[in-house]
């Protein structure tokens, strides 16, 4: 574990994006401090809630229409270490298990990670973490996907209050002021950027996941509460995707079990099979438009 030891400056938020002198793409994000893509709500994923579980929250970078978002997956993670540099480990090491998402991060060779009773989370991670081929929108949202995994982390295994602003410091190698992926620099507490989380996103069933067939229950959430979803099933034949069911669902308005409102689920009868399900939200005055849709593939054994 760390010593969590921040001089006075690390007072600031936020993240402070400089591009690398001679960099050959001086670009700065186009999302900065909580900005949002054209047309995604600005609002931020709600922090997780502690859960007795070995699955780690993990997120990952996907596109959706023209814009690019995070989304998050549960992953079984050994217990060899704290479940903040676990959930980091499998980030930035392992592939999604859905093929519509990546991570730019590469497997460093030293992880650790410790928090203070401040809810500050200290990352510390080597310099070989970083993919210098990566444009400036896109090390904000993976430096975002850092500080997204690691707050979900400690959430979800109950180290950190939920009730109050989670930070993240990152130093590489120990020192602060590194300028990540040669755009971002670090060592100021950073938190979680609203606009970045999907609006959509399937929580259950998680891709290739086996069901039993019969009813097959669909979980996920999205950021308009209220907001009306269409959703289609597909029924996988090899190569050929023909549509299977569809209809449309509403997301809940008020706050579930979890806390969170947005969320939503519907319930399908299916039998023995390779499925795809698709879920978007509804533009206002065009029914037959959906936007941010998200997939998942499974299959009914």
């Amino acid at each position: 574990m760390l010593l969590l030891v921040l001089p006075a400056a690390l007072g600031l938020s936020g993240c402070v994006v400089t591009p690398q002198p001679g960099s050959s793409n001086p670009s700065t994000p186009s999302v900065l401090n909580g900005a949002a893509s054209p047309g995604a709500p600005s609002t931020s994923a709600p922090l997780e809630t502690a859960q007795a579980s070995n699955k780690a929250p993990v997120y990952w970078i996907g596109r959706s229409d023209e814009n690019t978002f995070l989304y998050r997956e549960f992953r079984d993670v050994p217990e060899q270490e704290n479940p903040v540099t676990q959930a980091l480990r499998v980030m930035m090491s392992q592939k999604p298990l859905d093929p519509d998402f990546f991570t730019p991060w590469q497997n460093p060779k030293k992880l650790a990670s410790s928090i203070s009773g401040k809810n500050v989370i200290t990352v510390d991670v080597s310099a070989d973490a970083f993919n210098a081929n990566v444009d400036a929108a896109m090390a904000e949202r993976a430096i975002q996907q850092l500080v997204y995994t690691a707050t979900a982390a400690g959430a979800s295994a109950g180290l950190i209050d939920s009730g109050q602003q989670v930070q993240v410091v990152v130093l590489v190698d120990g020192h602060t002021d590194y300028v990540a992926f040669n755009r971002v620099r670090l060592g100021t507490p950073m938190s979680r950027s609203a606009g970045l989380v999907a609006p959509v996103w399937i929580l259950d069933p998680q891709e290739g996941t086996p069901v039993e067939d019969g009813t097959v229950k669909v979980s996920g959430r999205s950021t308009v509460p209220g907001g009306k979803l269409r959703w289609e099933i597909f029924r996988i034949d090899g190569s050929a995707k023909t549509t299977y069911l569809n209809g449309t669902a509403a997301a809940s308005a008020e706050p579930g079990q979890s806390g969170q409102s947005g969320a939503f689920s519907l319930s399908v009868n299916l039998g023995p099979g390779n499925y795809e399900i698709r879920v978007a939200q509804l533009e206002d005055g065009n029914p037959a438009q959906g936007l941010f849709a998200d997939t998942r593939g499974f299959s009914v054994q």
